[in-house]
């Protein structure tokens, strides 16, 4: 964690097609800058090799974003979940936006997550399967009616309103890092 002195750091990691500049994201880095945040927010291709093990490539990914560093929150969305493992072992905490819970190390390592830790997944997400975690100290938050980009189809307002309400989660968690 971070001494009164320095700035909170925020890695903020993206999806396989879900992007830095996507509106979840985009957004995540405007609040953590907007409380004091120091934010890093690797941009990754994702080849042949990173789906062969996902859970290597994105942490080889946050290895070289943080060049030694630790951040004192982790937002990831979808692909970016990969990054769970690596998490939990160095105590970080995060919130994931729609992590891959069908894969068995991302739902095992939300299931160790610590209480200051946030999941988020649509209901309609066939990726977001919570009972696949049981019990975890974990927050977890299922969006009712939305798909894996936390939309509802045809219904731009809806998804709109919703988002802001994840955004708001996103927000709780980086606020509390600089009390």
């Amino acid at each position: 964690m971070t001494t009164r002195a320095e700035r909170p750091l925020v890695l903020v990691l993206p999806g396989a097609g879900y992007g830095q500049q996507a509106p979840l994201l985009w957004w995540t880095r405007s609040i953590a800058e907007q409380h004091g945040a120091e934010v890093v927010a690797p941009a990754w291709t994702i080849d042949a090799a990173a789906k062969v093990d996902p859970v290597a490539f994105v942490e080889g990914q946050v290895e070289r974003a943080l060049d030694g560093r630790r951040p004192d929150l982790v937002v990831a969305k979808s692909f970016g979940s990969f990054a769970l493992p690596w998490a939990v072992r160095h105590t970080v905490d995060g919130v994931w936006l729609t992590p891959v819970l069908t894969d068995p190390a991302v739902a095992a390592a939300l299931a160790a997550a610590g209480a200051g830790s946030i999941a988020v997944g649509g209901s309609a997400d066939a990726l977001w399967t919570p009972h696949a975690v049981g019990t975890t100290r974990a927050e977890l938050h299922t969006v009712e009616g939305a798909d894996h980009a936390l939309e509802v189809t045809g219904d731009w307002r809806r998804s709109q309103r919703l988002q802001a309400d994840v955004l708001g989660l996103v927000e709780r968690r980086t606020a509390a890092l600089s009390r």
